[in-house]
């Protein structure tokens, strides 16, 4: 496995509701990036919300409590598409939680009833999902449950999103480069996992959800046929499967689905119910099957002819 390397951080300002300030101390690795000796196929897969790696004080200055804060994660999702590196392409997930900081936003979507001043003007400040409390650093979990007790210094969130968010996207952003070089075209997975039922802030709530949900951005962030062509696979294994519902992909689909350029994202959503016991957090014996059904997932889905994605042109711009 290569890791990338952590970016030094200087310590930050403290505040009542500080995460010691220091996270070159909480992250020796924010992401972690498994690579193949040789890429073969010109997919990336990605895995922003699986990270597991909870800072003390920011659990200790919660409301809630470790069980409940990880109501946000993919659980085990990079194990899922691990088969990824052993078919040739590259893995890259963040190690750090989706409750601490969402790498599936823009940089800076934040709720400014969260923080104890003044947002600088760069800030976006009225997204749908800063509404939702969902913004890069969330206002509540999953559940709606909030996350934080008292407002935040926003000298604490300019260090995560500087020290956690940028190299990750960094890191996408240059493996996605490269695959786009060496092949002529990329195609990015951006895999997640979901609730098994639609939560109370959710348009589906109480609703139960199909197996899987592929988002495409309605048809934007990526070619119609990949999208056709990975609903026919995941059909033919057993799986229910719906388009853009409730998921359409989020910023990570959006903001690198460049079809024109050669381009392509693809989000897939898998309902935890299939691989794990939503209550304990802990994989059920459903989990291996998934998992295998994933590997011949990626296996039948790289092995088509995709030359028809490429546009001709050598090196990305985002």
């Amino acid at each position: 496995m290569d890791l990338v390397p952590e970016t030094p951080a200087p310590r930050a300002k403290r505040s009542s509701t500080a995460f010691d300030g220091d996270l070159t101390g909480l992250f020796e690795r924010p992401l972690a990036v498994e690579r193949p000796a040789r890429q073969r196929i010109p997919f990336v897969f990605s895995s922003p919300h699986s990270g597991r790696a909870y800072p003390e004080g920011f659990v200790r200055t919660s409301n809630l409590d470790p069980q409940t804060l990880r109501r946000s994660e993919d659980c085990f999702v990079e194990e899922l598409f691990g088969s990824a590196v052993r078919l040739g392409a590259p893995l890259l997930h963040a190690l750090f939680p989706r409750a601490f900081l969402d790498a599936n936003r823009e940089p800076y979507e934040l709720d400014p009833t969260m923080f104890a001043e003044p947002l600088p003007p760069h800030v976006n400040t009225r997204s749908l999902r800063v509404a939702g409390g969902l913004g890069t650093i969330a206002r509540v979990v999953a559940d709606s449950a909030e996350i934080y007790r008292e407002p935040l210094a926003y000298a604490d969130v300019e260090a995560r999103i500087r020290h956690l968010y940028m190299p990750f996207h960094e890191t996408l952003r240059g493996l996605l480069e490269d695959t786009l070089s060496a092949f002529g075209y990329a195609v990015l997975i951006d895999c997640h996992s979901m609730p098994s039922v639609g939560g109370p802030a959710d348009d589906d709530n109480g609703s139960n959800r199909a197996d899987i949900v592929l988002g495409d951005r309605y048809g934007t962030s990526c070619a119609a046929a990949l999208s056709a062509e990975a609903e026919r696979i995941l059909r033919r294994f057993g799986y229910s499967v719906v388009r853009n519902n409730p998921y359409a992909g989020g910023f990570n689909t959006e903001h690198y689905g460049k079809p024109a350029r050669g381009l392509h994202a693809l989000q897939i959503e898998i309902n935890r119910a299939l691989y794990m016991d939503e209550g304990k957090l802990e994989r059920h014996s459903g989990f291996a099957r998934v998992r295998d059904d994933m590997k011949r997932f990626i296996s039948e889905l790289s092995g088509c002819d995709w030359s028809v994605l490429g546009t001709g042109i050598r090196g990305a711009a985002f």
